[in-house]
């Protein structure tokens, strides 16, 4: 399933842990979604859920990642750059094709691990060409159960036809 991201910055008032004291922020979240009137409707869900007060989404762009590796310990996201070489058919030469992927992860070397770990079935032979902590805060994948609720459930009747 092909996912479409979008990084969508959130700005808000937070309360800092160490002092107690309010500071306005701005943090980068990623959502997955259709277009960007759903990402827009999707990150407010999501930001109602966590933040109490009041916040403002103040951009929202396509991000360019090709895969996500959520299922590895670790509290950050880490961006990794990785390259391999594809025909060009049209051409007949070889070109570098290089791609965006996320890792959930605690240091770099658990990046790198899980990274590799999660390109394991990859045919084709790839570098890695770099990999640095990402700002993003989380990220939001398109969860199909939810989006499947049928009204039989919640009010357990059958709709009127």
């Amino acid at each position: 399933m092909m996912h479409t991201w979008f990084e969508c910055k959130v700005k808000y008032v937070k309360v800092d842990e160490n002092t107690g004291k309010e500071k306005k922020v701005t943090e980068p979240y990623l959502v997955d979604a259709v277009s960007f009137t759903e990402a827009e409707s999707r990150i407010h869900e999501e930001m109602q859920a966590m933040i109490r007060g009041e916040f403002q989404v103040t951009n929202i762009r396509k991000a360019d990642y090709t895969d996500l590796f959520p299922d590895f310990p670790g509290d950050r996201w880490y961006k990794c750059k990785v390259s391999h070489l594809a025909i060009d058919e049209n051409a007949g030469k070889e070109k570098k094709v290089t791609s965006q992927m996320l890792v959930m992860a605690d240091n770099v070397r658990d990046a790198y691990d899980h990274l590799m770990k999660g390109l394991s079935d990859m045919v084709v032979d790839f570098q890695v060409q770099s990999i640095a902590e990402s700002p993003l805060m989380d990220v939001f994948p398109y969860d199909a159960e939810s989006a499947f609720d049928g009204n039989t459930e919640e009010t357990g009747e059958e709709p009127n036809d």
